[in-house]
């Protein structure tokens, strides 16, 4: 069965079909999956999912784009979330520079990065971290992280070979999703040539991100056989071990 470790089924794109696509998901191969919270409102709706499906667990964090939500007061609502049984993360949380260019705004995003980070480590679980056109500041965060000892995973890496290593070095994981499909993602595959299969989780981020041969359309758990098929391609195993293994992986980092 192959582990979904990222994905937004709360997201208006599933309202039509929400229950019947899930409930395909067993069928389809997918045993597990964790719902991302991005925003004070999404982390309520993927414990309400991780509630409702025995099958389906949630991460809760902010995403950097959406911290202008956060106060005292919503920080301590999601600290009391972190401690609902069926959350195992803390995420999805980090920088995006790629819409947000002020420095105001990017301090704001490493403060509110850092205090998420907090609640990590006060209570052991694995971080979700988004990292876009942050490469530096992020990794100089991790590094503090990493002395904390809090783990978790680099979500949709979109850096160099260099740096995955380097995360790796550090005990964490690489998420790779349906970008290692497309014929222009020479970086990402380098990446997973690169990087041991026992760092490697799999992911979609769905409904974002489709893979070849859906590319532009709306994204879904039952897509990833796709991107086991190439990750296996690269690394010359079997898909089943590709699947095996990096179910291995979330199991182990997710404490599941």
């Amino acid at each position: 069965m192959i582990f979904e470790t990222h994905a937004h089924y709360e997201d208006e794109r599933f309202d039509e079909d929400r229950d019947e696509l899930l409930s395909s998901m067993h069928e389809h191969g997918i045993g597990t999956i964790v719902n991302v919270g991005a925003s004070l409102d999404s982390v309520k709706k993927s414990i309400s999912l991780a509630s409702q499906y025995d099958f389906i667990y949630a991460a809760a964090g902010v995403h950097p784009s959406d911290i202008s939500c956060l106060d005292e007061a919503a920080y301590s609502w999601l600290q009391e979330q972190v401690k609902h049984p069926k959350v195992v993360a803390v995420g999805e949380i980090g920088l995006d520079y790629y819409w947000d260019k002020e420095e105001s705004i990017q301090k704001k995003q490493r403060s509110w990065f850092r205090k998420q980070l907090e609640l990590a480590e006060k209570t052991g679980l694995p971080v979700i971290i988004h990292s876009r056109d942050a490469a530096e500041d992020t990794l100089a965060i991790m590094k503090e992280a990493y002395a904390k000892h809090i783990t978790g995973v680099i979500h949709c890496f979109s850096y160099s070979a260099q740096l995955a290593e380097e995360y790796v070095r550090m005990g964490f994981y690489i998420g790779v999703g349906g970008v290692v499909t497309f014929k222009n993602a020479k970086k990402l595959k380098e990446v997973v040539s690169r990087i041991p299969l026992e760092r490697i989780l799999l992911e979609t981020d769905c409904p974002y991100m489709a893979p070849e041969p859906y590319r532009g359309k709306r994204n879904s758990s039952l897509y990833l056989p796709y991107v086991v098929q190439k990750i296996a391609e690269i690394k010359g195993v079997s898909e089943q071990e590709v699947a095996d293994i990096t179910q291995q992986n979330a199991k182990s980092m997710y404490r599941l």
